[in-house]
């Protein structure tokens, strides 16, 4: 920040290296036993033996392989509400992550949206649907996700086999490295999912088929090349087709749930799955409840069943041949056959949970953090998660307003192994040309990262050396298990002018400086974190731990509570805090608490100083229950009353008018 001060600080000695600097904060949080420094378990692959299930992003079986199938990933991320804006997104040449957002209805009646390489179609939570229209993926069309979508309604009144429009689901020839995933198909004219034409690396996971006659084909050729992963759909009131595949190199059908199969009598062309050609196919803990024919076939083809369930089935079972070793090309995991229709009920089809967080991964996905960021799109509507690696991203990051529900997530074993840092200070262009990182937007939470300024203010010569590593603006920001490094001015919780009220919560981190290192005008709260108070081996003054800038009319500025403050300083150097008044604001009166903290023999005896003519007195400035060789009471060191306590709390402090309370559930 731009300080009105009456003199210049003494210089602060050089900045520690940053690697060391980082080594030091694992120790020392680590012997404080303040916080986790381990992130939450990652985003892995779904099980579905678990009550609870985090998707995964990443395409399994064999869409996996030969470079795996990412879809629309290092692409931007839009909302489509409409269909001139679904076509024009799935056709361009660009990678995309378009997410559907409501129903979208065809028209004319059964019009093909022409999906382009590199994309990912994903309905937003239950409510994506595309109503009597196809996606259709046309020859060499490849890296292609569609996700948790309802497609239905192409069917056409007393017309069950549609030869004469041909109206699908999805439609694909030879196309490879497609996923489809979490769909829910109902009352399609012809093939709800056809794969035709030598189309390789498929993977049909988890989606519902339903209400149909063809319901699911492969093949449509001679040549042997498709190799397909089927698991965990529900075929449900269907005829035939659940799938048939012809011709395919590899089949591998697990853990799927054939039940209530249409029975109208006809004794061939009603079956389950079929192994047609020279398909290799291989069955695994599959559940078949009233199904005719529930797997067969062709003499010319292979097919291998094992651990497979059937009740009330009649007709073929064929098994002859060794067909080949799913685990031979990729792992995977089977559920036991006997919990497949409870699983498959519940967890196939189109989940609430999915859409509705979009998960961007740096650098696998997009070279930079910024690069991440700059795929959100305006005024975006749901959860958009940038999960980033371990690694030093030596880049500035600004997260505009217009960006919000942003998180941003390290994926490491400790915060200090990703590390998000630069080296400007504020003589180039002040605290927003300063900091490493801006946040703007709202509702944006940072996790397991480290942001850090590492510029050497003794290395330079200028006239202002605050260097920013955070500074915030947005309302309703978190910063969990992070670390802010710097000298001068590291971290920033402001607000887009003085009487508009944002709020911060830092839990678990830890914020380290020397000069007025925790400002602004933000509400914002400090909790079970270490607070380190950098020596400028100075005998009389260190520095100032806070300077708030809160609004007049505002009654929660700062609150440091069940936190350490540490200090490699000499006893009593060092300041909690004194008021800031930017340009001379006379309606900015500072408000700072610290509660139930450690304080080190660093701090003053007298800790509370003026700043720019303005006393410390005239400020809202207290403690409750610190302790700790710094907590002397003096008479410069106001208390807050005990009968007050109740009225400065976490929740106090951040409720605001609409009940914020990101503190409530967490240990």
């Amino acid at each position: 920040m731009t300080h009105l001060r009456s003199k210049r600080l003494s210089k602060a000695r050089p900045r520690p290296g940053l690697g060391r600097a980082l080594a030091a904060v694992t120790v020392l949080v680590a012997s404080l036993g303040l916080g986790a420094l381990t992130p939450a378990d990652a985003a892995v692959p779904a099980s579905v033996s678990g009550a609870h299930r985090t998707w995964s992003d990443k395409a399994h079986g064999f869409a996996s392989l030969d470079g795996g199938t990412s879809g629309g990933a290092g692409g931007k991320v839009v909302t489509v509400t409409d269909q001139a804006s679904l076509e024009k997104y799935a056709v361009a040449e660009e990678p995309y992550i378009i997410r559907v957002a409501g129903t979208i209805k065809a028209e004319p009646f059964g019009a093909n949206v022409v999906v382009a390489s590199n994309k990912t179609i994903i309905g937003v939570g239950t409510k994506g649907e595309l109503v009597q229209g196809e996606f259709h993926l046309n020859p060499g069309t490849h890296n292609v996700i569609i996700r948790n979508l309802t497609i239905r309604d192409s069917a056409v009144e007393g017309n069950w086999d549609c030869k004469d429009t041909d109206f699908d689901g999805i439609q694909m020839d030879s196309v490879h490295h497609v996923w489809i995933d979490h769909n829910r198909f109902s009352r399609i004219c012809d093939g709800q999912l056809d794969i035709r034409k030598d189309s390789e690396y498929v993977t049909v996971s988890y989606n519902q088929f339903t209400e149909n006659n063809k319901t699911f084909g492969i093949g449509w050729t001679t040549n042997v090349r498709t190799q397909i992963t089927i698991d965990h759909n529900w075929f449900r009131d269907t005829k035939q087709r659940n799938p048939s595949a012809d011709n395919c190199a590899y089949a591998h059908l697990y853990n799927n749930y054939l039940s209530a199969q249409l029975a109208d009598g006809d004794p061939v062309w009603t079956y389950g799955n079929w192994s047609r050609g020279r398909t290799r196919m291989v069955i695994e803990n599959s559940y078949y409840d009233g199904v005719q024919h529930p797997y067969q076939a062709d003499t010319t083809a292979e097919l291998v069943q094992r651990g497979s369930i059937l009740r009330n089935t009649t007709g073929r079972q064929d098994a002859w041949g060794t067909a080949f070793d799913p685990k031979d090309f990729y792992a995977y995991r089977l559920d036991p056959a006997a919990a497949v229709p409870a699983l498959v009920t519940r967890l196939s089809g189109p989940q609430k949970q999915l859409g509705t967080n979009t998960v961007l991964n740096v650098p696998a996905e997009y070279p930079t953090v910024q690069a991440a960021v700059d795929a959100v799109p305006e005024g975006n509507d749901g959860t958009v998660t940038i999960r980033i690696a371990p690694g030093t991203y030596r880049e500035k990051v600004l997260i505009p307003a217009t960006k919000p529900r942003i998180v941003l997530q390290g994926t490491g074993r400790d915060r200090s192994d990703t590390v998000i840092v630069f080296d400007t200070p504020a003589a180039y262009g002040g605290s927003n040309g300063s900091a490493t990182v801006r946040i703007l937007a709202n509702d944006v939470t940072a996790r397991h990262l480290t942001f850090s300024n590492d510029f050497d203010e003794a290395a330079h010569e200028l006239n202002g050396e605050q260097a920013l590593a955070m500074k915030t603006t947005g309302d309703r920001i978190v910063f969990e298990d992070t670390a802010f490094l710097g000298n001068q001015d590291t971290l920033m919780t402001d607000s887009p002018k003085l009487d508009v009220i944002s709020r911060v919560y830092v839990r678990d981190s830890y914020i380290e400086g020397d000069v007025d290192f925790i400002y602004g005008r933000a509400t914002t709260v400090i909790e079970r974190s270490v607070i380190k108070a950098l020596s400028r081996d100075s005998a009389t003054n260190n520095g100032y731990i806070t300077a708030a800038s809160t609004w007049k009319d505002n009654p929660y500025g700062f609150l440091i509570t069940k936190s350490k403050v540490v200090s490699d300083a000499p006893a009593d150097t060092f300041h909690l805090g004194r008021p800031w008044h930017p340009g001379g604001e006379p309606n900015a009166v500072a408000q700072v608490l610290f509660r139930d903290t450690r304080l080190p023999a660093a701090v003053k005896s007298s800790p509370w100083t003026d700043m720019s003519g303005f006393s410390w007195k005239d400020a809202r400035f207290a403690e409750y229950r610190t302790y700790g060789p710094g907590a002397t009471v003096t008479a410069d060191r106001p208390q807050l009353p005990a009968a007050d306590a109740d009225s400065y709390t976490v929740t106090k402090y951040l409720a605001g008018t609409d009940g914020w309370a990101p503190h409530v559930g967490r240990r």
